[in-house]
């Protein structure tokens, strides 16, 4: 599924910004540059979005999509990426973690930005940005807060204590006593350490349609584009769900799991309890994870794993019984 969101619905202009001011802003990371012509940029590009008058921060050759575009910068800091990138503008920088940091706080309020604001109304018992849009059908516990740019479908039930910010609901969808829905996603690089570093995310999430999580969850809103969550999928508590990972439809995945950033998961998983996914991976459709497992890479469809690091459930059993016989 592709999902079309507009930015600044969640994320305010804070600067206008054109491919000039980009070197002037990022000067000192500045290694070279080629401006084939001047633009306005007024949104950041992704390998999943393509868009004219924006910036991509390329770490590998951009797909096709990307280079058919007319007006779109590449800021990247590998010689022979940019060496190979052709009529197009592009920067090399010493270290491309900074100048995503430093271009991106210029151009947007988030709320990790000191100066970021919303605008809420209080009404019976909770907290409701005046940006976010809530169908008449849907029920609101107590002392939830509903942040900018919020979108809730038909028939959702969001129980106490919840938040939900930079995220979009679709319809029958129930949320859990205590569960955070699109909280500051854990990015960063290992170049730049220090919580003074962390890159600005500037994604949202989105749950399909009889989605149900439960309590004290915390599902991480993307550093560009979104979490997903697949229609008719059962979160058990206290998960965690990083920035950019993709559910599809039918997860079953049990309480304590922790799935890490850019994790891809097809359809129908099933997943005991306090299973721990290593981050950039795909899972397979059909995948049956056995509780505390830990996977660490790539699974087939329709496989069956245990252990750590998670193999074969077959061999996992064999292993163990081997084990015990010594």
């Amino acid at each position: 599924m592709i999902y079309k969101f507009n930015r600044y619905d969640f994320y305010p202009k804070k600067n206008n910004l054109n491919t000039s001011k980009v070197i002037n802003l990022i000067n000192s990371n500045l290694i070279d540059s080629n401006l084939k012509n001047k633009f306005d940029i007024n949104d950041i590009s992704s390998n999943y979005r393509a868009q004219e008058n924006s910036i991509y921060f390329a770490h590998n050759l951009p797909k096709n999509d990307l280079l058919k575009l007319k007006n779109i910068l590449f800021v990247t800091d590998n010689k022979q990426l940019y060496d190979n990138i052709k009529n197009h503008s592009k920067l090399l920088s010493n270290n491309i973690s900074e100048a995503y940091n430093k271009i991106l706080n210029h151009m947007y309020y988030h709320e990790d930005d000191i100066e970021f604001e919303d605008d809420y109304i209080f009404n019976e018992g909770s907290y409701f940005s005046k940006y976010s849009a809530i169908h008449d059908s849907s029920k609101i516990g107590k002392n939830c807060v509903i942040g900018r740019g919020v979108k809730i479908g038909k028939n959702c039930i969001i129980k106490n204590n919840v938040v939900i910010k930079n995220a979009v609901l679709f319809d029958n969808v129930v949320i859990c006593d205590n569960t955070s829905i699109g909280s500051t996603g854990f990015g960063f690089s290992l170049d730049s350490l220090g919580s003074i570093n962390l890159n600005p995310q500037l994604g949202i999430v989105v749950i399909e349609n009889n989605v149900h999580i439960g309590s004290n969850c915390s599902i991480d809103r993307a550093k560009l584009d979104y979490t997903f969550i697949g229609k008719n999928s059962m979160i058990d508590n206290q998960v965690h769900i990083a920035h950019n990972v993709n559910i599809d439809e039918n997860a079953c995945i049990a309480a304590q799991t922790g799935i890490s950033g850019s994790t891809k998961i097809g359809k129908n998983m099933i997943c005991g309890g306090q299973v721990g996914f290593a981050g950039h991976i795909s899972i397979g459709n059909n995948v049956i994870i056995a509780a505390k497992s830990g996977v660490t890479k790539n699974i087939k469809d329709n496989s069956r794993i245990a252990g750590f690091p998670a193999v074969d459930l077959k061999l996992w059993k064999k292993t163990i019984i081997k084990l015990r016989k010594q």
